[in-house]
């Protein structure tokens, strides 16, 4: 058996087979692109698709991992009439932020898993209707959705792409009726839910859900770690969904809920400090907290825990021998605390499996994580784990019953830089209160 597995991500797409082990049996298929303020073209996108699909070759299946958050209007004949709006696009704050006000916020987290915030649908679909654009679009969708219709000619999402919107009723496994109605929205405008697949391909599936699959990451006791360009905590469970304050709650399927948290800022402070510090070399290890700064990591606005998108980043504690080694180590050491404070509220986590380019380049960042969240930190031996993810999803519903996936060294936490880092995070903690 051989079933191909898309990643499309926010920068590159990849293609690959696997087989029924869920081991790649070849290099993957690559495309590269990027984004402009927080957008992607639609088809440069899906030419990028059609190029890996083309080079990957034939296979009985093809599973699908696509980015979350995204949103794209489309018109009559079915075409793009916006960019694909990433969650990096904060042109709805006003919007996020009205309604918030107008709507009870928690109750609808309650219901949908997600807060009111300019990465989810309600208030990009607001804000594109004050622009005026809504009103001519037939069509609200994912770019997940639109490469699934360009695909196989049939328009769906799957329950795990829709609960990224934040207009899912997550108990219901439908559109939230009630929201809907709330926001003046008909449903007619969004695309039906349905994880049945077209022939032998499977529609989308949200890329941390993937991840997660992927990783072997498949009980509450054992959440994923991811750090890329941004960076987020999540642990995939069978059961109903339980959304806690602060945390998102999202599917893989109808029987596995995703829950966790995100922060906007990760591998690109890395990128940042390149770019404005003109820093080349990499952190060596360093003294825990030496350097008496406060970072608070949040170049990108706030996410998980606060979702605040006004927020900004922040450093306290400059002095005349602050350099520009001190200011990444607390850039980085700061992502860690933030990634702790969404860890506090999964108290069943007992052990962390490390993903993500920014992170496995650095055992000294594993290691900060292992200690500031005082749980071992075990790297991922998946090289693509939201592909590994959709081709095990694809394998598992057609019979196969794919290898355990494999893991490679352990960090194990140092309970001594545990309090320092404690310590650290205290400070971080008072900071954000004292600013936001």
């Amino acid at each position: 058996m051989r079933v191909l597995a898309l990643d499309v991500g926010s920068s590159s797409t990849r293609a690959g087979a696997y087989d029924e082990r869920g081991q790649a049996t070849a290099d993957p298929a690559r495309r590269s692109y990027s984004s402009r303020r927080g957008q992607l073209d639609a088809d440069e996108l899906l030419q990028a698709v059609e190029a890996v699909l083309a080079e990957a070759g034939e296979a009985d299946a093809l599973g699908i991992s696509c980015f979350w958050h995204s949103l794209l209007l489309l018109d009559e004949h079915e075409r793009p009439l916006t960019p694909v709006l990433l969650w990096q696009d904060r042109r709805a704050t006003p919007q996020a932020e009205a309604l918030a006000e107008r709507l009870d916020a928690r109750a609808v987290q309650v219901r949908t898993g997600c807060t009111f915030h300019p990465s989810f649908w309600p208030a990009k679909l607001e804000w594109l209707s004050d622009e005026g654009v809504l009103g001519r679009a037939r069509r609200a969708v994912s770019f997940a959705d639109y490469l699934f219709l360009r695909l196989t000619g049939e328009l769906r999402t799957s329950l795990s792409t829709a609960s990224g919107t934040g207009l899912v009723n997550l108990r219901a496994r439908a559109w939230d009726a009630e929201l809907l109605d709330e926001l003046g929205l008909d449903e007619a405008l969004l695309p039906p839910i349905s994880d049945d697949p077209v022939g032998t391909r499977y529609p989308p599936l949200g890329d941390g859900a993937c991840s997660n699959l992927g990783a072997g990451c498949v009980t509450a006791d054992r959440a994923a770690l991811n750090i890329g360009t941004s960076g987020a905590i999540r642990v995939l469970r069978e059961g109903e969904p339980e959304p806690q304050p602060g945390l998102f709650s999202y599917f893989l399927d109808e029987r596995h809920v995703v829950e966790g948290g995100a922060v906007s800022d990760g591998g690109n402070l890395y990128a940042w400090a390149q770019r404005t510090l003109r820093l080349e070399e990499r952190l060596e290890p360093r003294e825990p907290d030496g350097h008496g700064l406060t970072f608070l990591p949040q170049l990108g606005g706030e996410r998980s825990l606060g979702w605040n998108p006004r927020a900004s980043g922040a450093v306290a504690g400059l002095t005349f021998e602050t350099d520009a080694h001190d200011l990444l180590q607390a850039a980085f050491e700061g992502v860690a605390y933030r990634i702790a404070e969404i860890a506090g509220r999964l108290p069943a986590v007992r052990e962390v499996v490390a993903t993500g380019h920014a992170l496995l380049e650095s055992d000294w960042w594993m290691q900060v994580f292992a200690d500031a969240l005082g749980r071992p930190v075990v790297v991922s031996d998946v090289a693509e784990g939201s592909a590994r993810g959709a081709a095990v999803y694809v394998l598992e519903r057609l019979g196969a019953d794919p290898e355990p996936a494999p893991l490679g060294r352990r960090h194990e936490p140092d309970p001594e830089r545990g309090k320092v880092y404690d310590a650290a995070r205290a400070r971080q903690r008072a900071l954000y209160d004292e600013l936001f």
